[in-house]
């Protein structure tokens, strides 16, 4: 299973603030790209939504610890996933993030897959670092 981690970001808000944001699906189709992502549905812990060269996949909440960690995974039997946000609130209105996915994939795809998905992690990071909550 590929382990990738993405760099660690800064948010503004508080970590209670960024944590309710996040466990409501429906405030995630404001973080992913419109160009690659469409037919988004959510309610409560799950969510399902179309990619563009990959088709139809969801995502669902695993478990939740409030304020610190949300584990998610995917939905279905395309693509074998978790992921995991975690936050940490150093000071007022200064809280840092990290993301980590575990993606299960054939070594032989590995090389192929890592970079995309880093990218897709430190993006997601960064639009996070911007977002106002």
């Amino acid at each position: 299973m590929l382990k990738l981690e993405s760099k660690i970001g800064t948010i503004e808000s508080r970590d209670e603030k960024i944590y309710n944001f996040l466990t409501d699906f429906n405030n995630f189709e404001k973080l992913v790209p419109e160009d690659k992502v469409r037919n988004w549905e959510a309610d409560g812990d799950t969510c399902r939504f179309t990619v563009d060269g990959i088709g139809q996949t969801g995502v669902r909440i695993l478990e939740k610890e409030p304020f610190k960690l949300i584990k998610l995974a995917g939905i279905d039997n395309k693509f074998n996933f978790y992921f995991w946000i975690q936050l940490k609130m150093v000071a007022e209105n200064d809280t840092k993030i990290r993301l980590t996915a575990h993606v299960d994939i054939p070594p032989v795809m590995e090389p192929v897959a890592k970079k995309p998905l880093q990218k897709f992690l430190n993006t997601l990071v960064d639009q996070l670092s911007k977002y106002s909550f």
